[in-house]
């Protein structure tokens, strides 16, 4: 059963290329959060560390675990799985920590639909425009025009889940945007005001989708 002393679950979610992780990077330094790490079966890109930043698994490791129903969400994303397990989390939310979450919407959906018994905060983070994703894109990869238009392809279908998420926080400018997150996580955790415009995300959505 949860009490006041446990943590909450911060779901970060996002178009390929909007910036979740790094947000959830900036978000992490906070003594009271931590990244849950996600196992997955994509190959590590430059500089990602095994056990940090995922769990680095094959197909029939990854099958095994969903077989044995140890995930509390998992998703196939551009050919790849990518899973939360269960018991870390549970672990972490009842030693008090903030746990959050750099997940797709797949997952965020599996999550919410779990009704654990924790409180939970979900963001979707958009770019400014289509024209500063597509350049963010193509900076990460550089040599792969293909994967650039296929992510590019998948954003449009992405950000009609903006929905489903509690806030949803354009991604203009980094900082702007973690303060942003970080005031609502705050608002919402202590009941205090939220400084939260709807009807101008509303209409940043219907630029971005028209």
């Amino acid at each position: 059963m949860s009490s006041a002393k446990d943590g909450v679950m911060v779901i970060l979610s996002s178009p390929s290329g909007a910036g979740k992780t790094t947000l959830v990077n900036l978000l992490s330094k906070n003594d009271k959060f931590e990244i849950s790490i996600s196992h997955t079966t994509r190959q590590p890109r430059p500089g990602e560390v095994h056990h940090k930043d995922y769990y680095f698994v094959n197909d029939k490791e990854f099958k095994r675990l969903i077989n044995n129903q140890e995930f509390l969400e998992y998703a196939k994303v551009f050919n790849n799985y990518y899973g939360t397990t269960r018991t870390p989390i549970i672990d972490s939310l009842n030693k008090g920590k903030n746990v959050i979450f750099d997940i797709d919407w797949q997952g965020a959906d599996q999550i919410k639909n779990k009704k654990l018994d924790y409180k939970l905060i979900t963001f979707f983070i958009l770019p400014p425009s289509k024209k500063v994703l597509l350049e963010r894109l193509s900076n990460r990869h550089m040599k792969e025009k293909l994967i650039v238009e296929e992510r590019m392809e998948q954003f449009e279908r992405d950000v009609l889940h903006w929905i489903n998420y509690d806030y949803v926080v354009i991604n203009d400018d980094l900082n702007s945007c973690y303060l942003k997150i970080q005031k609502l996580i705050n608002a919402e955790i202590n009941n205090g005001s939220k400084d939260y415009d709807a009807e101008y995300i509303r209409n940043h959505v219907e630029k971005l989708t028209s």
